[in-house]
C-alpha cells in the first residue's frame, strides 16, 4: 500500500483562502493563531498522521475489533497510537483553555481532522465523536457537569459517544423506547438498548462518556418527549476519581463492509436496573443537546468524505505513475505508464480537482462557525451562524457522495488490481461507503437543505453566497486564464437560484423529490466558485502551484458545472415523476 503523505501545501493554501486564516488571526480569541504557529502545528500533525496512524490503517481493516464478555479490544497498535495522539495535546486543540483546551480556531482543527481521517478513517472516528460530545457538554451542560467531564475529555483521558439509534428507530428518533426514570436524588435510571454506537466500548481510555437519548415517564409522544442524559461507563467521584462501574455494557459489535478498526457497538443500559444517568439540558429538550453534537459530527463526516478521497487519490496517482500498460498516443515506448493515457488523467484530475473543492467547502463551513463565535458584531455573528447552518448539509452530503465516487475511481484506475484487497484501493471504497449514511443519511441532509435552509436566516446566507458567486464570475469574466471557466460557472449559478426559488415556491412532495439533485447542484456550483476564487488568489500571490490550480479549476468547472446545471430539469420534474400509483404493481 502506498504510504500516506500529508498534503501540507494544499492545506496551507486552503486555510489561507477559504479558511480565512488571516481574518481569524485578527480576532481577539485567535490572536495566537499566526501563520507560523499554524504551519508548525500542521507539520507536526502531518507527522503523526503519516508515521503513526497511516501504517495502522490496513492493520485495523485486517484485524478488526473483538468483543468478549463486554470487553472490546481494538486492533494491534491502536492503543499506542491513541496515547501518542492524547500525549501530544491534540484532543484539546480548539477547546476552551478554561477546561484545558488550547483555544485555537475550529477551522484549524477541521484541517487537522482531515489528516487523521486520511491516515486512518476508522481510528479518526474516536476523535470525531469525542469532539462532538465535548461541544454538547460545553453548550448544554451545567457548571458541575462541565467541571466533571470536560477536562478529562479534552485531555483525551476519556472519550465521548452519541447514543441515538435503536433497532426500531433509526432516523425517526420520535420512536425511541429507552426509558429514564427519576431516582429521587437528582439522578436518573436509564433502561434500554442502542445500536450502531461508534466506539461505544473500547480499550483506548479509562472512561467513556455516553450521551444517551431516552424518554421520561411523563414525556409526550414524538421527538418533543426526548431527553438527553450523560451516562458514564464509570461513575465519577466528587474528587474526580473514577468510582464503580455503571450498569451498562457492550452486547456485541457489528461485522461491517468497512471501517473495521472502529467498533460499532450494541449497547445495553440498565440490565440490572441501576444504570445512572444525569440529565443534560432541559427535560424533553434532548434533541437540542444532541443536535449540537450531531451538527458538529455532520461537518466532520463531510471532512471524512474529503479525507478518504485524498488517501485514495494519493494511492491511485502512485499506481498510475508506475503501472505500464499499452502505448500512449505519440509515445515511442513499447509500454507507457498508464498516467500517459488520457482517460486515466481524466480520472485523476476528477479526483484531485474535486478534492480541492471539497476542502474549500468544509473549511469555509468551519470558518463560518468560528466567525459566528468570535466576531465582535452580533449581526455579523448571526449572519455567519446562518452561513454555517446553510453549508453543513452541503458539506456532509456533497462531500460524502463525492467520497464514494472518488474512491470508486481510485479502484478503477488500479484496474483489476483495484479489486484485489492486497493493493488497499478497495479498502478506501469500502470505508467511504458509510459516510453518506451515518449522522443523518444524505437524503435527510438534502431535505433539511430545501425545507429549512432556503427560508429565514439561512436563505439570507444563501443569497449572500450567491452574490459572492456572481461577483467572482463577473470579476473574472475577462481574465485571460480563468475567463472561460467564469463564463461556464454563470449558468450554473443561474440554475442554482432558479432551482432554489422553485423548490421554495412548490414545497411539499415536489420539494422532497428535488432535494437530492438540488444538493448535488449546490455543491458543484459552490465548488466551482471556491476553486475560481482560489485560482485567482494563487495567481495574484505567485503561489508555486498556481498554474496547476488554474488547470484543475478549468477542468472542474468544465466537467462538473454543466452537468450539475442540467439537474435543474430533474429538480423541477418534481414529485409527479415519483407517483406511486403506476409504479407500485412493479414493486409487488
Amino acid at each position: 500500500m502506498q504510504p500516506y503523505r500529508a498534503p501540507l501545501s494544499d492545506l496551507h493554501f486552503a486555510l489561507s483562502t477559504a479558511g480565512g486564516l488571516d481574518r481569524l488571526g485578527a480576532l481577539e480569541p485567535f490572536e495566537q493563531a499566526s501563520p507560523e504557529l499554524v504551519n508548525q502545528i500542521l507539520e507536526e500533525a502531518g507527522k503523526l498522521a503519516a508515521d503513526v496512524l497511516a501504517p495502522l490503517n490496513e492493520v485495523g481493516d485486517r484485524e478488526g475489533c473483538s468483543v468478549e464478555n463486554g470487553v472490546v479490544r481494538t486492533p494491534t497498535g491502536f492503543r499506542e497510537a491513541y496515547r501518542a495522539y492524547a500525549d501530544g495535546g491534540w484532543p484539546g486543540l480548539a477547546f476552551d483553555p478554561e477546561h484545558g483546551g488550547q483555544g485555537l480556531p475550529f477551522t484549524l482543527a477541521v484541517a487537522i481532522q482531515e489528516l487523521w481521517s486520511s491516515a486512518n478513517l476508522a481510528f479518526g472516528l474516536v476523535m470525531l465523536l469525542n469532539q462532538g460530545a465535548v461541544e454538547a457538554i460545553s453548550t448544554h451542560g451545567t457548571e458541575e457537569q462541565k467541571a466533571t467531564y470536560l477536562a478529562p475529555m479534552i485531555e483525551g483521558r476519556w472519550t465521548g459517544t452519541m447514543n441515538l439509534t435503536e433497532p426500531q428507530s433509526g432516523s425517526d428518533l420520535g420512536t425511541i423506547k429507552t426509558r429514564a426514570v427519576p431516582a429521587g436524588d437528582g439522578t436518573w435510571r436509564i433502561q434500554g438498548s442502542k445500536i450502531f454506537i461508534t466506539f461505544g466500548e473500547h480499550d483506548l481510555v479509562e472512561n467513556i462518556v455516553h450521551l444517551v437519548l431516552a424518554r421520561t415517564p411523563d414525556a409526550p409522544e414524538g421527538t418533543r418527549g426526548i431527553s438527553c442524559f450523560i451516562v458514564p461507563k464509570f461513575l465519577v467521584n466528587a474528587d474526580g476519581s473514577l468510582g464503580q462501574r455503571n450498569d451498562l455494557r457492550c452486547v456485541s459489535i457489528e461485522h461491517k463492509l468497512g471501517i473495521h478498526g472502529s467498533p460499532t457497538c450494541t449497547m445495553a443500559y440498565g440490565d440490572n436496573g441501576n444504570c445512572v444517568g444525569y440529565l443534560i439540558g432541559q427535560q424533553h429538550r434532548g434533541l437540542a443537546a444532541m443536535f449540537t453534537m450531531m451538527n458538529n459530527a455532520r461537518l466532520s463526516v463531510g471532512v471524512q468524505g474529503l479525507a478518504v478521497s485524498e488517501r485514495a487519490y494519493q494511492q491511485a496517482l502512485a499506481f498510475a505513475q508506475e503501472r505500464r500498460q499499452g502505448r500512449a498516443l505519440g509515445s515511442k515506448e513499447t509500454s507507457s505508464p498508464i498516467i500517459e493515457h488520457a482517460d486515466v488523467r481524466r480520472m485523476l484530475m476528477t479526483m484531485k480537482s474535486t478534492i480541492l473543492a471539497m476542502r474549500a467547502l468544509v473549511l469555509r463551513n468551519a470558518l463560518a462557525i468560528d466567525l459566528s463565535r468570535a466576531l465582535p458584531d452580533q449581526g455579523a455573528r448571526e449572519a455567519e451562524r446562518a452561513m454555517a447552518d446553510l453549508l453543513t448539509p452541503v458539506s456532509k452530503g456533497w462531500c460524502t457522495d463525492r467520497g464514494v465516487e472518488l474512491t470508486s475511481l481510485g479502484v478503477q484506475i488500479h484496474g483489476g488490481m483495484g479489486f484485489v484487497e492486497e493493493t488497499g484501493a478497495a479498502q478506501h471504497l469500502r470505508d467511504s461507503r458509510i459516510c453518506p449514511i451515518y449522522e443523518g443519511t444524505n437524503g435527510i441532509q438534502a431535505i433539511d437543505l430545501v425545507t429549512r435552509k432556503l427560508t429565514g436566516a439561512p436563505r439570507a446566507a444563501f443569497d449572500s453566497l450567491v452574490a459572492d458567486m456572481r461577483a467572482t464570475a463577473a470579476r473574472l469574466a475577462s481574465h485571460a486564464a480563468l475567463g472561460a471557466a467564469a463564463a461556464t460557472l454563470q449558468p450554473g449559478i443561474d440554475a442554482l437560484v432558479q432551482a432554489a426559488d422553485w423548490l421554495t415556491a412548490q414545497g411539499g412532495e415536489d420539494a422532497l423529490a428535488g432535494a437530492t439533485p438540488f444538493l448535488e447542484l449546490f455543491g458543484s456550483v459552490a465548488g466551482g466558485h471556491f476553486l475560481l476564487a482560489q485560482a485567482e488568489a494563487a495567481l495574484a500571490q505567485g503561489e508555486a502551484q498556481a498554474l496547476g490550480r488554474v488547470q484543475l479549476t478549468r477542468f472542474f468547472v468544465a466537467q462538473r458545472v454543466p452537468p450539475a446545471a442540467a439537474l435543474l430539469a430533474t429538480i423541477m420534474g418534481g414529485g409527479a415523476a415519483l407517483s406511486r400509483a403506476e409504479v407500485e404493481p412493479l414493486w409487488a
